[in-house]
């Protein structure tokens, strides 16, 4: 099962893409029962008007709102529970308002959107949800007070507006929408971060062995092509960094440090996405690796499970390093190790 997976990768994708525009808590937990919300995100007055770029879910996005993504179609029950988990935070509000001996301000109230893959006839009539004619297709409203919407996203428009929807999709759907994110610029500010959003996620699926559903293999093959694209590039700019500054060092020092600085990016680049992020220490101990030690390490990285199995990796590579003056790629100083 990768559904997991799958769910970590929603979370962690609404969370990336609309920071910039607000405040949002992953996993924030509810009163009541033990439950979770998936994605809390509230709005910075100032960055709203800048929400129309990320086009339908900008729209989404204006006011306080709860996401609750899914992997596989929402069951009835599940939809009950992201409503239970609303009322429950409403139920809070409430109470704080008349603890304050205030009114209860309704445009607080957070919206909650059900993003799904599909959304069936019954699962739609069911709770009386209707397709507004003022609204985008595939979005369903349940009653004013319920604050409420069922959005399938296989059952949106294939357009530019809805895009950044359509990446939570699955199968065509998604493939389709990653075609789309490909075709946009390199300097568009969403591409290069969902790129690698996507590539952690195909990570995530080669290294829990449980790719066997025939949609994350063709995901997995579908990424594989841009991901190597992206290294390549990636390799070429810090080859071609050395090489400008080889003009003033030597051609061939130049070139050296070019490629040296080229896989130091790449590794930096995996090493982030693996462990979330890793600390100054860290870098500037791989900062400090002759080319021949990035390579290795580039070969070895898939092995590395916690953060512990890269630092013991370093220990061994530093100890090989003794008494050998190595070159600081950022300075182009040599330093003692």
């Amino acid at each position: 099962m990768t559904r997991f997976i799958h769910d970590q990768f929603a979370k962690d994708y609404l969370e990336e893409i609309l920071r910039p525009y607000g405040e949002i808590e992953s996993s924030k937990r509810v009163p009541g029962e033990v439950r979770q919300i998936d994605c809390f995100f509230s709005p910075a007055g100032e960055k709203i008007t800048e929400l129309s770029g990320l086009g339908v879910l900008g729209s989404f996005a204006r006011l306080p709102g709860i996401f609750e993504p899914f992997r596989n179609a929402a069951s009835e029950e599940e939809i009950c529970d992201c409503i239970l988990k609303l009322l429950e935070i409403r139920g809070l509000m409430q109470r704080e308002a008349k603890r304050d001996k205030t009114k209860l301000d309704k445009e607080k109230i957070p919206y909650l959107w059900i993003l799904t893959p599909t959304a069936s006839e019954e699962i739609i009539k069911g709770f009386n949800a209707v397709a507004e004619s003022n609204s985008c297709r595939g979005v369903y409203h349940l009653g004013k007070s319920l604050r409420t919407k069922i959005v399938a996203i296989h059952h949106l428009p294939n357009t530019p507006e809805t895009l950044w929807l359509r990446i939570l999709g699955r199968g065509k759907v998604r493939t389709k929408a990653i075609d789309q994110l490909e075709k946009l610029t390199e300097d568009h500010p969403l591409r290069r971060k969902v790129l690698e959003l996507l590539y952690t996620l195909r990570q995530n699926l080669e290294q829990s062995g449980k790719a066997e559903e025939m949609e994350d293999k063709e995901l997995i093959m579908r990424l594989a092509p841009l991901y190597q694209q992206d290294i390549e590039k990636v390799r070429q700019e810090g080859e071609q960094r050395g090489r400008q500054e080889g003009l003033q060092e030597g051609e061939l020092r130049g070139e050296q440090r070019g490629r040296q600085e080229g896989q130091r990016k790449i590794i930096l680049l995996l090493l982030n996405h693996k462990f979330d992020g890793i600390e100054s220490p860290v870098v500037e101990r791989i900062n400090r690796l002759s080319l021949e030690q990035l390579e290795a390490m580039g070969e070895s990285l898939l092995d590395f499970r916690q953060i512990s199995d890269l630092e013991a990796w370093l220990k061994d590579a530093e100890k090989s390093n003794d008494l050998k003056p190595q070159v600081d790629i950022q300075n182009g100083n040599q330093l003692d190790v």
